[in-house]
C-alpha cells in the first residue's frame, strides 16, 4: 500500500496545479525517511522544465543534507525558471557553502535570476558580499539596484554604508527611497 501512495504523490509532482504540486511536495516531505531523494532526483532530469522547477521548491522542504548537490546542481541548468528556483531556495536554506554559486549567479544572462540572487545574498550576514552587491548600482535595471540596496540593508552591515550614501542622489525615486530604509536598517 505504501508503494502505491509513493507513485501516486510522485505522479502529483508533475500535476499542472501548483496547489496540488505543494500538497504532494509536503506529502512526500513526510514520507522522506521512507522515500529518499531519489524521486526528486529523478524530476530534476526531466525535459520539460515545469517538473524541474517543482522539484526544486520540493527540496526547499526537504532537510536531508543529499539535497544540497541537487540544488547546486539546478543553479546551472540550462532554463532560467530552473535557476531562478534554485537560487531562491538555497537563499531561504541560507547555507554558507551556497554562496560561491550564488554570487556566480549575479551574471546569469537573465535579469529575474540576477534579481532572485541578489536577494538571497541578502539573507546572509557576510562582509565579503558588500563589494558584489555595490558592484550592481551600477546598473541601468532599476530593480536590480533597488534589490541590491535591500539586501544590503537586510544584511545590516555599517561597512556598507559608505557605498550606499551617494545613492541617496540618485536620480531614480524608488532608489532613493530603498537606499533611505537601508541606512536606517544598518548597525549603529
Amino acid at each position: 500500500m505504501l508503494d502505491e501512495r509513493k507513485r501516486l504523490l510522485r505522479l502529483a509532482l508533475q500535476d499542472p496545479d501548483e496547489g496540488v504540486c505543494s500538497a504532494a511536495a509536503e506529502a512526500l516531505e513526510q514520507l522522506e525517511s521512507v522515500l529518499g531523494l531519489e524521486q526528486v532526483a529523478e524530476a530534476l532530469k526531466s525535459e520539460n522544465r515545469g517538473p524541474r522547477v517543482r522539484a526544486v521548491f520540493a527540496l526547499e522542504r526537504l532537510t536531508s543534507p543529499k539535497a544540497f548537490p541537487l540544488l547546486l546542481s539546478a543553479l546551472k541548468d540550462p532554463d532560467a525558471d530552473v535557476r531562478a528556483a534554485a537560487v531562491q531556495v538555497l537563499g531561504k536554506k541560507g547555507h554558507p557553502k551556497s554562496l560561491g554559486g550564488l554570487v556566480q549567479r549575479l551574471k546569469d544572462p537573465h535579469p529575474a535570476v540576477q534579481v532572485h540572487a541578489v536577494e538571497a545574498l541578502g539573507n546572509f550576514r557576510d562582509g565579503r558580499l558588500i563589494p558584489y552587491l555595490s558592484a550592481l548600482f551600477r546598473e541601468g535595471n532599476e530593480e536590480l539596484v533597488v534589490s541590491a540596496v535591500r539586501s544590503l540593508g537586510k544584511m545590516g552591515l555599517s561597512e556598507a554604508e559608505a557605498d550606499l550614501l551617494p545613492l541617496l542622489q540618485d536620480r531614480r525615486s524608488a532608489v532613493r527611497r530603498e537606499t533611505a530604509q537601508a541606512l536606517g536598517r544598518l548597525d549603529a
